[in-house]
């Protein structure tokens, strides 16, 4: 008896490993049917799947430079922005907060004064960006110019000497 106790459990052990893989054979075939069939129609599976493959290839491609110049990554821009959004959202909370003191509650006014805080500080944030963009690209265009130029006089310097002209000879 204790030998046949010993033999059961590996038993039942076998037999739920051997019944989950037949369950699940027919579920992966089922899930590649159905990918076949929503990648045949275009479906929105299909859809979703290849956006979401597209948000991992622009944030590297974002990270490269290959969309332009990033704003982010630019060393002064960042700080500029940054400090923008922070002055912007300071001064809007106590602006709109001493203004709203005398005609409010206090709890109006804190609440006046928040909203108008985030006004503020998404309005410097929309402004920071839109004047560093023109500033980054400007400074891409001057360092350009700077290369175009160097490129142009070290062209001049390595042009070979011209044939000596027929008035020097005679």
């Amino acid at each position: 008896m204790a030998a046949e106790t010993a033999e059961a459990p590996p038993e039942t052990l076998q037999e739920p490993a051997a019944a989950a893989a037949p369950s699940a054979a027919p579920k992966k075939a089922a899930k590649s049917d159905a990918k076949a069939k929503d990648a045949k129609k275009g479906g929105k599976d299909a859809k979703a799947a290849k956006g979401k493959g597209k948000g991992k290839e622009s944030a590297d491609a974002g990270a490269s430079g290959a969309n332009g110049p990033s704003i982010a990554a630019h060393p002064r821009a960042a700080r500029a922005v940054a400090r923008a959004k922070s002055w912007g959202g300071l001064i809007g909370f106590m602006l709109a907060g001493y203004l709203a003191l005398p005609t409010n509650t206090l709890a109006g006014a804190g609440l006046r004064a928040l909203i108008a805080g985030i006004v503020c500080y998404l309005a410097a944030w929309a402004g920071a960006v839109f004047l560093w963009r023109r500033l980054v690209m400007l400074e891409i265009k001057g360092r350009e110019a700077q290369i175009a130029a160097a490129h142009a006089a070290r062209a001049r310097r390595e042009l070979p000497a011209g044939p000596p002209s027929a008035g020097a000879q005679g």
